[in-house]
């Protein structure tokens, strides 16, 4: 299994652990099954009332998708097939409360778990950025959830800036993206306990709130994820080409942190 699954019944927490601790927890399409497999059935598991999603170790929480990953896409540039759509909470109907809890980094397609997440926990350590422009890929589902959740500029310059930078968790703290800054040690037991107190609550009360919240930023939401489709098809380089700056990038200059 690419996942980890801990359920509390005496408070009601189930910890996901996104286990692929060698590959940065990056997503192939066995997590990717998984995860909205796990999404679907916390639905329906009366024992489980809050969720804490983090990554195995302490050098990544998601560092998107596995890029040994190849999806064959449809020609026509305004279809795009992407194993991450439904990565997320939400995308699979689940509006119980999802605590993240980031250690090390958390980059590209990361974003669509935690643009899924009700809030942010990070370790002090932590550093967010999204490589894709860098490569030649177009930041599209990425760039959008993000866009819900910091200052346009700030993810505006994250999108674009690709490797070049990363944002410091002190920084995503200030902005907004992270409301709570935890030592590397600390982090789990800081992210649970705002869980154990979101299942202690009453279910439906905390369930109806978590889905007015998504409510007053949903339409807009959609509607952007629509455009990403074509988007990706027109604006991304070919695969070899891709893989190319990929390579190259590896062994360039050291990112800068802000």
């Amino acid at each position: 299994m690419t996942l980890r699954v801990e359920r509390d019944e005496a408070t009601g927490v189930a910890l996901v652990t996104l286990d692929r601790e060698r590959r940065h927890n990056a997503i192939d399409l066995d997590t990717a099954a998984d995860l909205a497999a796990l999404w679907r059935e916390l639905r329906h598991d009366e024992d489980v009332r809050a969720v804490v999603v983090t990554g195995a170790g302490t050098a990544a929480f998601c560092t998107g998708i596995d890029r040994s990953v190849e999806v064959a896409q449809p020609p026509s540039p305004y279809s795009v097939d992407d194993p991450l759509i439904a990565v997320g909470p939400k995308a699979n109907d689940l509006w119980k409360p999802v605590v993240a809890a980031v250690n090390g980094m958390a980059c590209g397609g990361a974003f669509y778990l935690l643009g899924e997440a009700e809030f942010i926990v990070s370790s002090t350590t932590a550093t967010y950025f999204d490589p894709h422009t860098s490569y030649g890929m177009v930041s599209a589902y990425e760039a959008v959830y993000m866009a819900q959740r910091m200052p346009f500029g700030e993810v505006a310059r994250m999108s674009l800036m690709g490797t070049a930078e990363r944002l410091s968790a002190r920084r995503a703290y200030e902005i907004g993206l992270v409301s709570e800054l935890a030592e590397p040690g600390e982090l789990l037991e800081a992210a649970l306990r705002s869980a154990r107190t979101l299942a202690g609550f009453p279910t439906r009360a905390v369930q109806g709130t978590v889905r007015a919240l998504w409510s007053a930023k949903r339409a807009a939401l959609q509607q952007a994820l629509d455009q990403a489709p074509a988007l990706i098809a027109l604006g991304n380089l070919p695969p070899e080409r891709q893989a190319d700056l990929f390579g190259a990038r590896r062994s360039g200059e050291a990112p800068r942190l802000r």
